[in-house]
């Protein structure tokens, strides 16, 4: 074969192995019911349970930190996130866990909120001038 039929044939190979790679990082967000059932980590999406107490302290384990979420199904799970408590942690109105179901409670490890917009009072201003 040709020099260029073989890197060409390599190339794409490579650029497939890629895609597969990556496509195995891309999940869908589950359900606290749903990681129950896996034994893999998964991205659950939710908003914070105002209502249930959160509890961090540095001085004892400043890496964790534990409150309530509710998922897209209302279902309500204790969560423990093993990193500092995020600033403005209260005011998010959306948060994206990655971890797993462990007894009861979702062990996360990353953490993702979605933080209201500070342009989003001047929008309700406008609207009501407007």
């Amino acid at each position: 074969m040709k020099k260029f039929t073989v890197i060409g044939l390599l190339l794409v190979l490579v650029g497939v192995a890629l895609v597969v790679m990556a496509s195995k990082d891309v999940s869908t967000y589950m359900t606290f019911t749903d990681a129950e059932s896996s034994n893999r980590s998964v991205r659950i999406a939710g908003q914070l349970s105002l209502d249930k107490p959160m509890e961090y302290d540095a001085e004892v384990d400043e890496n964790l930190f534990s409150f309530y979420m509710k998922d897209s199904d209302s279902v309500e799970r204790k969560v423990e996130l093993l990193m500092p408590k995020p600033t403005d942690f209260e005011r998010s109105e959306q948060i994206v866990l990655t971890g797993k179901m462990r007894d009861g409670v979702f062990v996360a490890h990353e953490i993702q909120m979605k933080c209201p917009s500070k342009y989003k009072d001047e929008e309700i201003q406008l609207r009501q001038v407007g």
